[in-house]
């Protein structure tokens, strides 16, 4: 029996040291006995900074934020898919074993004969696949393929968070903006009740005129609280958006300075330039373009099902003597040969798994065409609503020159009296709106030029790891 066992061990380990050969991690029975890793450690989050810049965000979310980490986890699930298919394509090794005794009692007493009441064998085997029709390397290549798709479903879940952020950040400063033009509004308001109180008590106008600045001053304040209020729920979101959870009592209450203006930079892009670059490098179409490669190795797996199967298989083991009871009395030996084996009919089976395959092979492709159409369109609409901000902002930014100067007129004639107080509150009011224009026209140019970098996967300097 010990020199059944030593036999097998020998043949197990020279079978082991060919898989290695192929494969570059070890599989034995210890990796089952293994327990389940723990789960993914989250990355260290640190406290709020006292100051926080676009670039900053933008870093932190490619670490931090759940979409990019649950595209990591499907990246790692096709790799794992890999390993499966390659399994087909190495050898099958089992070691199979047992021992039985039996009651003497059960069996015929043949006079000379001893009776045989115990059992044992031991052995191990080898299973070698050497043809099936092509479907193991097809099934390898549909794996290949699948798992470059899912490595361009991370970079495409990356621009969305990238470009998310983006927005998140400019809402930030869009509100913080807002929160300006309004004290602003307020300050003037304040400004221009305390000039009417002056003329008041020299007696150059009624207590009507004062009553009617401080009702505007009232006015002003509910807008101000609103902005503020806006600008708290824009931290928020952005918080989200980078998947930020520290829990820390002196973060809870912690507000960074954001870094940054909204500010109107021309530029300009050529529609056929913009979709030759989306078609060319938005990681969606190239995806796509993966999977109806993979769909189209699904097809030839499909197929394999009309060719035969082959097999080599070999062993190695040993068993007790049936003319013997003595455990230690055994025989071993060695065991080769090819196994075959080819559906002549299979029911129509194969031919359904064909037509399944095409068909996905079919509506993979459709999605492409469909899918550039989409991008197309994406293109097509963020070049317009790029011009469509330029235009604003530019337009918004000579309007509150305007209002600036037509304020400081108003003031002039007021002081003159050649003005009324109506007069100087409808122009202090037009230069709040002017103020607010220019702002929102700033942030729908920042937003618009970011979605169209995203759009024609225009380079971005940061990088995620698989």
């Amino acid at each position: 029996m010990q020199r059944s066992l030593r036999l097998a061990t020998t043949f197990a380990l020279a079978v082991a040291s060919v898989s290695a050969a192929v494969m570059p991690f070890s599989l034995t029975p210890i990796e089952g006995m293994r327990p389940e890793p723990a789960a993914e450690p989250d990355a260290a989050v640190p406290q709020v900074p006292d100051a926080l810049t676009l670039d900053q965000a933008l870093q932190y979310s490619l670490d931090h934020s759940f979409a990019i980490r649950l595209a990591r986890q499907r990246l790692r699930e096709q790799e794992g898919l890999i390993v499966e298919v390659k399994a087909s394509a190495l050898p099958n090794v089992a070691v199979t074993g047992g021992y039985s005794r039996y009651d003497r009692d059960l069996y015929d007493k043949v006079p000379g004969q001893a009776v045989g009441y115990q059992n044992w064998q031991i052995g191990i085997t080898a299973r070698q696949l050497i043809y099936n029709g092509g479907a193991v390397s097809a099934a390898l290549d549909a794996a290949r393929f699948t798992r470059s798709a899912a490595m361009l479903d991370l970079q495409s879940t990356v621009s969305d968070v990238l470009l998310d952020v983006r927005i998140k950040y400019a809402d930030v400063l869009l509100n913080r903006a807002r929160i300006t033009v309004q004290e602003q509004n307020v300050a003037l308001l304040e400004e221009q009740l305390a000039t009417t109180r002056n003329r008041f008590e020299a007696g150059s106008v009624s207590q009507f005129e004062v009553l009617r600045s401080e009702v505007s001053v009232a006015n002003a304040k509910p807008a101000l609280i609103r902005a503020r209020n806006a600008y708290r729920n824009a931290i928020e979101a952005l918080r989200a958006a980078l998947g930020y959870q520290s829990q820390l009592p002196s973060d809870i209450k912690k507000i960074p300075e954001f870094a940054g203006e909204l500010v109107f930079t021309p530029v300009s892009y050529e529609l056929e330039a913009a979709l030759a670059a989306a078609k060319a490098k938005r990681p969606e179409l190239q995806r796509l373009d993966q999977i109806s490669k993979a769909r189209e190795s699904g097809v030839v797996n499909a197929r394999s099902g009309y060719k035969p199967e082959l097999y080599v298989t070999g062993g190695y083991g040993g068993r007790k003597s049936n003319l013997s009871n003595s455990a230690a009395d055994s025989l071993d030996g060695w065991t080769v040969g090819i196994e075959g084996s080819w559906a002549v009919f299979d029911g129509n089976r194969t031919r359904g798994k064909v037509a399944q395959a095409r068909a996905q092979l079919n509506q993979a492709r459709l999605g492409l065409d469909e899918q550039t159409l989409a991008i197309e369109l994406e293109v097509r609409r963020a070049i317009s609503a790029l011009q469509e901000a330029a235009e604003l902002a530019g337009a918004a930014e000579k309007v509150v020159e305007q209002a600036d100067e037509a304020l400081r007129l108003s003031d002039v004639r007021y002081s003159n009296g050649a003005a009324t107080q109506l007069d100087v509150l409808e122009t202090r009011v037009a230069l709040t709106q002017a103020r607010l224009n220019r702002v929102e026209a700033n942030y729908s140019h920042t937003v618009a030029l970011a979605a169209l970098r995203k759009a024609i996967a225009e380079a971005d300097t940061y990088l995620v790891t698989p």
